[in-house]
């Protein structure tokens, strides 16, 4: 049987995004998981993507769900299958690992300048990226680099953007994005109209980002070629 990318989605109000467009595009099969409905995680995957979430890395007792995806992603890490951590995503993939995750500490809305640093900048899940780009971002939460990590990025307000452990990656920033998502995050805000304003000039290049980010992540899983 063929394995598929398993994308781990916790929140209905965060889906896959142009990630799954791209999946599509590029005919890769994958298969959503959404153990917030109690579906089970399986094991048997060529790659995995842990989405975000509105709920924290430490919200057990809210969102039991979340201790289930922790234990699944320790397997992961430690029999090496490609894994993506994103927004939340890489904030249970830092706590996995052995680092930090802080609430209320660090919070970026909107597109952020993020930038690569040297190791950055030679990993391959950032080749062909820009040492500086912008990525949208919607946390308040945030990681610190786990122990024995790669720190890969930063932005001014917020050091813990990216890092690797192992065969595994996390992210702060939110490359799956489009504008509907942004639009129906932004809802709330009192800056929505500004926020949605900006990532509409930007969302082509976001999409590029994109595009980038999960090639090269099939890539290194072995399921798309350079």
């Amino acid at each position: 049987m063929l394995k598929q990318v398993h994308i781990v989605q916790g929140d209905p109000e965060v889906p896959a995004g142009v990630f799954g467009a791209l999946l599509n595009e590029w005919q890769v099969p994958f298969r959503t998981l959404r153990p917030d409905l109690g579906e089970t995680l399986s094991e048997d995957s060529a790659a995995v993507i842990v989405l975000g979430g509105r709920m924290g890395a430490h919200d057990e007792a809210q969102h039991p769900f979340l201790g289930s995806v922790k234990e699944f992603m320790g397997r992961i890490l430690a029999n090496g299958t490609p894994l993506f951590g994103i927004c939340l995503g890489g904030q249970l993939l830092a706590d996995v690992a052995g680092g930090v995750v802080s609430s209320n500490r660090c919070g970026e809305k909107g597109l952020v300048d993020v930038t690569l640093s040297a190791a950055g900048a030679a990993d391959p899940l950032f080749a062909g990226i820009d040492q500086h780009f912008l990525a949208f971002q919607w946390h308040n939460d945030s990681f610190a680099i786990p122990p024995g990590a790669v720190h890969l990025a930063d932005s001014a307000a917020c050091p813990g953007q990216a890092f690797r452990t192992g065969n595994a990656w996390g992210v702060q920033f939110h490359p799956e994005v489009d504008s509907t998502i942004v639009a129906a995050w932004c809802g709330h805000s009192p800056a929505q109209q500004a926020l949605v304003a900006e990532f509409a000039v930007a969302e082509l290049a976001h999409r590029e980002l994109a595009r980038q980010l999960l090639g090269n992540f099939l890539t290194i899983a072995g399921l798309r070629g350079a």
